[in-house]
């Protein structure tokens, strides 16, 4: 029996790997965390929908994904913060990805949200992810 040591990290290559595929679904097992990264995903319009099973043995996420002139919305996602080594920003710190074009994610005192999200509410937190 395996454990996964970075969940987040986890949720992200299956996305990715599921893209890369042509997938237009992906499932993932589920936690608190990784739904509100996947809510992110979809308010930013990097996936088409999702759905959280919750009755089954073991709840899962279902993932579908967004395609964009035949292929995946998602063309790249990058971990930063990681268990071994944590990333930390203010609310003037927070990162603009590819110019504005992608999305950072981020952890903070006011639950899981985009870097959009968060410059607007002026707090910084723990910076999850990259998504393009």
């Amino acid at each position: 029996m395996s454990t996964v040591t970075d969940p987040i990290a986890d949720l992200l290559a299956r996305v990715l790997n599921g893209a890369r595929a042509q997938k237009m679904e992906v499932f993932v097992p589920y936690s608190k965390i990784k739904a509100e990264v996947v809510r992110i995903l979809k308010n930013e319009g990097y996936i088409t929908d999702y759905e959280v099973d919750t009755k089954a043995s073991h709840p899962r996420i279902k993932i579908t994904n967004k395609l964009v002139d035949h292929a995946c919305a998602i063309t790249g996602l990058k971990r930063v913060s990681r268990p071994g080594l944590r990333r930390y920003v203010g609310a003037d710190e927070i990162p603009r990805v590819l110019a504005g074009m992608g999305t950072a994610i981020l952890s903070t005192s006011r639950g899981v949200m985009s870097g959009r999200e968060a410059k607007k509410q002026k707090v910084g937190g723990e910076l999850l992810a990259y998504v393009w």
